[in-house]
């Protein structure tokens, strides 16, 4: 039953993760980008952590306090890069919408997310049998990122106006597509600082639930996407001269649209803090639960863009290309899945014989 539960809580995360953007097709188009975004990403990493942190975590204020400086400044730091991602996420979906966007965004968090860490931390892993899988897995969704922003460049071509210069995609689109790959390698930074933040983790009260622990990690690295989120919407309402949109009639509706952005965003951490322990009770965790959340949040992502409108018009082979890459992704994700399953058995049977070697010895 606790296994379900988990794969109930983890699915919730995907949607929540793959809808979060969806509120933004629902904001008047004149309006602008840093008078919606500014709000989400005060809501995202200022307001939501201090709100429910302190409900969530027993001591909420008092755990950083008890990790050294030194310690709390690695998340930090990657959190900064995970808020850039964030950041340039939002211009992309501008760019070139959410099914394209998460396409490219996912597709390059999961190579990433995938690399660095073995890279940095576990470099021996890589000549060895899981290594390679993994390895695989990356080159599949290389290949689906690839494959997402050729569905692009076709959508783009096949929606031009007739008095259009034939044979390029416009500069936007293409800008676009770079911003969406690079977002996906800054949000990657979210999985960095996480690995630095044990200290935070074992400052937690003991006794308290993994749900806390994890809340208590994902505030810290919100926290460090505060200046590179928040800091470039307070430069673009500077640079703009947009911050008397803020006082205008109509601006309730896009703060309602800003917190349920907010609360989607922040819901997803939620939800995987409360599925990932379930699913770990059967070793599903890695094997399974990564590659139902990745995909089933890519699936849901482009799903909204379809029904909001963004491919109509579009060429059926530019549609035939983004299905493909969802599908070529999804396939990705369940490699690496299985690379990561390899090497958990490998680390499990490397625990179990050293004892056996000392005996020997």
């Amino acid at each position: 039953m606790e296994i379900w539960l988990g794969f109930l809580f983890l699915f919730l995360g995907a949607a929540c993760g793959g809808s979060f953007g969806l509120p933004s097709k629902f904001a008047k188009k004149d309006t602008p980008w840093e008078v919606l975004w500014g709000p989400v990403f005060f809501f995202v990493t200022i307001l939501l952590p201090i709100v429910l942190g302190p409900i969530v975590v027993k001591d909420f204020f008092a755990v950083y306090g008890r990790v050294p400086t030194e310690k709390l400044l690695p998340v930090l730091i990657f959190g900064f890069l995970w808020g850039l991602g964030s950041m340039t996420l939002g211009l992309s979906f501008s760019f070139i919408g959410l099914s394209l966007a998460y396409a490219l965004n996912y597709g390059a968090q999961i190579v990433t997310s995938a690399i660095l860490p073995m890279v940095i931390f576990n470099p021996q892993d890589i000549p060895t049998a899981h290594g390679a899988v993994i390895l695989a897995g990356v080159a599949v969704c290389v290949v689906g990122v690839i494959v997402a922003g050729r569905a692009g460049i076709l959508k783009e071509l096949s929606l031009k106006k007739p008095d259009a210069p034939k044979g390029a995609a416009t500069p936007k689109m293409l800008i676009g597509l770079i911003i969406g790959i690079v977002s996906g390698i800054l949000c990657a930074c979210y999985g960095l600082a996480l690995a630095y933040s044990g200290p935070v983790a074992e400052a937690t009260t003991k006794g308290t639930s993994d749900v806390a622990v994890a809340w208590a990690q994902a505030c810290l690295i919100l926290w460090g996407g505060v200046l590179s989120a928040c800091g470039y919407c307070v430069y673009k309402l500077t640079k703009n001269k947009t911050w008397g949109h803020l006082c205008k009639p109509g601006i309730g509706l896009v703060l309602l649209l800003a917190l349920a952005m907010a609360v989607l965003h922040d819901a997803a951490i939620f939800f995987l803090g409360l599925g990932f322990p379930m699913l770990k009770v059967g070793n599903l965790g890695v094997s399974v639960g990564y590659p139902a959340f990745m995909s089933f949040a890519i699936i849901i992502g482009n799903l909204h863009g379809f029904r909001t409108g963004e491919w109509k018009g579009a060429s059926r082979k530019s549609i035939g290309w983004i299905v493909t890459a969802i599908v070529i992704l999804s396939l990705g994700v369940c490699v690496l899945a299985q690379g990561n399953a390899m090497a958990k058995r490998a680390k499990d049977a490397a625990a179990a014989t050293a004892p056996k070697i000392q005996e020997v010895k």
